[in-house]
């Protein structure tokens, strides 16, 4: 029987031409390409999975760190690193805090425990009079107990506190403000550097590194300096009341020993937070109160953000389309 010479050549092309390499080399990419399209696929859900249940966690963490505690105990608020905006130790995490503890019946007294080298008088002032604010309101004691330093802003926020404690080498004072900054005019006559500047306003270039300093301009930050330095005396003078042994060093920016402070008035009586909780607030059970960025809101973050950017991008090198 004749066979069809077209099937013949069709049947030895599909056997061993390069059609059927070109063909095998079409199915093998498309089952990859499938392949790892269900792997992002997968990928991609358990991220979401773990996305979902870092903020499940986060809530939860928040409900329960934001229960009372019925039982009688001490309640601390850390004040600790740099006060500043944005910072740990910042208004906005240490008043919500503040609140909390005050608010909490089984709370018997706050303790603000402080190791801090001071910051921005303004989150230290914020910080200052919510506590005198709770204070009156809740008719509770407040002390500060001093860890390492308690400095500049971390002492006007000590100074609003009931009592303070320090530990006999603690460093405490520092009741100043300053202002830094560097001249670079000198330099740039040596290095032969020309300064251009164009201000509309003239204070506009005020403290600008590279410009001589006007004499005008110094005197009106310093009057600015002095203005700040007076209500922080005046904060620390309202807190201490009549225990403040008063001389020419006191508010020079001088800081102190905890042995000194005691002797100069500006603290009370050695102890750590153990003492005070037990011999002092009578609670010896202590319930922290501080707020710190929770782990799930970080991660979630992270995720909602640059890794979820990372990984679009990824994706999209790879050439895999999501739908």
């Amino acid at each position: 029987m004749n066979e069809d010479p077209l099937n013949q050549g069709i049947g030895r092309s599909s056997l061993g031409g390069w059609e059927r390499e070109t063909i095998e080399k079409l199915v093998l990419a498309t089952i990859r390409e499938q392949q790892a399209a269900r792997r992002w696929k997968i990928f991609f859900r358990l991220l979401w999975l773990i996305l979902l249940g870092a903020i499940v966690w986060m809530v939860y963490s928040a409900n329960v760190s934001s229960t009372s505690v019925s039982a009688p105990h001490t309640a601390v608020v850390e004040i600790k690193g740099e006060i500043g905006a944005g910072a740990e130790a910042s208004a906005e995490n240490v008043v919500p805090a503040l609140r909390s503890a005050f608010e909490d019946a089984g709370a018997q007294a706050v303790v603000l425990l402080i190791n801090s080298p001071g910051g921005s008088p303004v989150q230290a002032g914020i910080i200052n009079d919510e506590l005198n604010r709770l204070k009156a309101l809740h008719k509770k004691k407040v002390y500060a107990v001093v860890e390492e330093t308690c400095a500049s802003a971390a002492y006007y926020i000590a100074a609003g506190a009931d009592d303070i404690y320090v530990d006999k080498a603690s460093l405490v004072g520092s009741i100043g403000v300053l202002m830094d900054g560097f001249g670079f005019t000198g330099l740039m006559e040596k290095l032969g550097v020309e300064r251009r500047l164009m201000t509309a306003g003239a204070n506009k270039a005020l403290l600008d590194p590279f410009s001589p300093q006007d004499e005008a301009q110094r005197a009106y930050i310093q009057r600015m300096l002095d203005e700040i330095h007076a209500q922080f005396i005046e904060v620390v003078k309202k807190g201490r009341g009549t225990r403040l042994k008063e001389n020419a060093n006191t508010f020079s920016g001088l800081v102190w020993s905890g042995q000194q402070a005691i002797n100069e008035g500006l603290a009370d009586g050695l102890g750590n937070l153990d003492f005070v909780a037990r011999e002092v607030v009578k609670a010896e059970e202590i319930v922290d109160y501080t707020q710190r960025e929770n782990v799930g809101l970080r991660l979630a973050k992270r995720f909602g953000a640059s890794v979820g950017e990372g990984m679009f991008k990824a994706a999209r090198e790879a050439g895999v389309q999501l739908r």
